[in-house]
């Protein structure tokens, strides 16, 4: 396939050049708490093409990086990390590997709470990930994460993204449909349950039915939706914005009435490709942003209202598209009408009870 078909939904490097290129902003709102619920630290070494080229570039993103995103100017007060198949353990049982990545990503959270490294406590939550449908290995491996996250590990990431057209780009390479139906899976979200840790879910929006009968199926479980619940615009959803929307509203009209689910707002810069950020000539303001997320992220609020959602980066995936401050100032402009109380449960008060942070 050519790059012109794949973009979307694949992670590339960010673009250093093509961001400073993005016009200045004064960021809003500056003082506001922000708990920054969903990023991603990783160090992918790529994968080496013909020549000097490269099939997959290198990325690399760790508390550095991060941190320098971070010091753009929003007050972000914390973070929640969330699973990115990073360093997983190269040896010993397969279901157990994913405990490397909580290891890891605790020594990061160890050295940002020492101090050395600014106020925001970065990875102060911890969201792994377990193979739910693995029968008895989930809770030796569950309890494997507990221990190794030093009091931060909240929950599993087991994402079931799916769709049937290989342009979209699967959450795995051997994602099936109906995994959240399946009855392995909800023995191991009962397991998961039990241990009072979170599921974070990711499915794309012609999928959310699975979500809402799964949180239906376990009322007293934490199911958190991520990323405004996947609308997608790119492949077969291309140039049906319209319809997209409706079909998205109905179904999240739905999950909403499931009082166990939790939204998270933003994370739509790959996936619902209101923007091409491939081909622009530079980054969208955050007003441009504001407007293009403003349906999504405005019906949202308005349907889990401000207690049931909270907001993300998801960096440094949105960074192929836009700056860490215009992002915040994009999420903070389409909840410029919300009171200081709404913003700051959307901001930081939801996330800090959901993911149960100090």
């Amino acid at each position: 396939m050519s790059q012109t078909i794949t973009r979307y939904g694949r992670i590339s490097p960010p673009r250093l050049e093509w961001l400073a290129k993005a016009p200045p902003e004064d960021i809003l709102d500056p003082d506001l708490p922000i708990i920054d619920t969903h990023h991603h630290l990783w160090h992918r070494p790529g994968v080496p093409g013909p020549g000097d080229s490269w099939q997959v570039p290198p990325m690399r993103y760790l508390l550095d990086e991060f941190l320098e995103d971070c010091r753009t100017g929003h007050n972000i007060v914390a973070t929640v990390f969330l699973q990115c198949h990073s360093m997983y353990r190269a040896s010993g049982p397969e279901p157990m590997r994913p405990v490397g990545e909580t290891e890891f990503v605790a020594g990061i959270a160890a050295m940002s709470d020492s101090g050395n490294y600014g106020k925001t406590r970065v990875a102060a939550g911890i969201v792994g990930y377990a193979d739910l449908t693995k029968g008895d290995w989930v809770t030796p491996v569950l309890e494997a994460h507990i221990r190794a996250g030093g009091g931060r590990f909240r929950g599993v990431r087991h994402s079931g993204a799916y769709d049937a057209d290989p342009i979209i780009g699967n959450s795995a390479p051997d994602t099936e449909p109906g995994l959240y139906a399946r009855p392995d899976f909800r023995a191991g979200l009962g397991k998961l349950s039990a241990l009072g840790l979170s599921l974070d879910a990711w499915v794309f929006h012609p999928q959310l039915e699975d979500v809402i009968d799964l949180a239906r199926a376990f009322p007293g479980g934490n199911i958190i939706m991520g990323h405004c619940g996947g609308p997608l615009g790119y492949g077969p959803y291309a140039g049906k914005r319209d319809e997209v929307f409706a079909d998205w509203k109905k179904l999240v009209i739905e999950l909403a009435k499931c009082q166990n689910v939790t939204m998270k707002l933003g994370g739509m810069m790959m996936r619902l490709a209101a923007t091409d950020y491939m081909a622009e000539e530079r980054p969208p303001s955050s007003a441009e942003l504001a407007a293009l997320w403003r349906p999504y992220v405005e019906t949202c609020i308005e349907l889990f209202g401000p207690n049931r959602c909270m907001a993300e980066s998801n960096f440094p995936v949105e960074k192929m598209g836009i700056g860490y401050a215009a992002l915040w100032n994009a999420l903070k402009r389409i909840a410029s009408g919300a009171s200081a109380a709404e913003k700051e449960a959307i901001f930081s008060g939801t996330a800090r009870r959901v993911y149960r942070l100090d």
